[in-house]
């Protein structure tokens, strides 16, 4: 910690252009979007554990990235809370099963949204996801 300098993980910046970031946000979520598409979709060759925790781990990048915009002077500390609680609550809610959710979870639009499989290490690869996503 250098005196004078605010600590960008617990304050937010001085003087934050949201002009100038917010594009910048805008672009960076839909590369990580673009990325977890290809990671799950296309055939790349990666292996099976791979594809599937990038894929929840650009998933977690991409709810920061998505608060980011919104909330583009935000302290990195406090906006990455919003994204693990998220992340946290839509893994949950995966253990919840009824005719017209498990309809909804069936297309690729669903399945991107909300997931079938409920795993505990999903919430893992989300924080990863999320902390990397703050420190850039």
């Amino acid at each position: 910690m250098i005196p004078g300098v605010p600590d960008p993980l617990t304050q937010a910046p001085a003087m934050v252009d949201a002009g100038t970031r917010r594009p910048v946000l805008i672009l960076s979520v839909a590369a990580v979007i673009a990325s977890g598409i290809a990671v799950r979709y296309l055939p790349l060759g990666l292996p099976t554990g791979v594809v599937k925790y990038a894929g929840s781990t650009l998933w977690g990048a991409m709810v920061y990235g998505l608060l980011a915009v919104v909330r583009p002077s935000a302290a990195v500390r406090r906006l990455a809370l919003i994204p693990l609680a998220v992340s946290a609550a839509v893994e949950f809610f995966r253990l919840v099963h009824t005719p017209w959710l498990d309809a909804f979870r069936l297309p690729l639009a669903g399945q991107l949204l909300l997931g079938r499989v409920f795993s505990l290490w999903n919430l893992l690869a989300y924080a990863v996801g999320i902390a990397v996503a703050g420190g850039v």
